[in-house]
């Protein structure tokens, strides 16, 4: 295994953790509304799945346009999936079933 896949990997599985159990450290039954942990706090989601999509995207970025084109379709249809029906569950299934599709096109 590659070093610097294995240090995105870890880094990215802190990174998780850490956006995971900080609201519950936090004692978030406890803050004030509208206060600077609690605004902190909302942008985790969206940060982990930015990170996780970073670290997973990483390994298959390459010049090679046909070995890309499964990678791009996903995220398309995540994209497009998340601005039609605002569901993270079908944005995630559309983009995996894409991607899926596209490499079994492929070959």
């Amino acid at each position: 295994m590659n070093l610097d896949l294995l240090t995105v990997a870890l880094l990215a599985g802190a990174a998780t953790w850490a956006f995971r159990a900080l609201p519950i450290l936090a004692r978030t039954d406890r803050m004030a509304a509208g206060g600077w942990l609690e605004r902190f706090l909302s942008a985790t989601g969206p940060a982990a799945i930015a990170t996780l999509f970073v670290a997973a995207i990483l390994p298959a970025l390459t010049p090679d346009l046909l070995r890309l084109l499964p990678v791009v379709t996903g995220t398309l249809a995540v994209l497009a999936l998340w601005v039609a029906r605002r569901s993270v569950v079908l944005a995630t299934l559309g983009g995996a079933v894409a991607h899926g599709c596209t490499v079994w096109l492929l070959g």
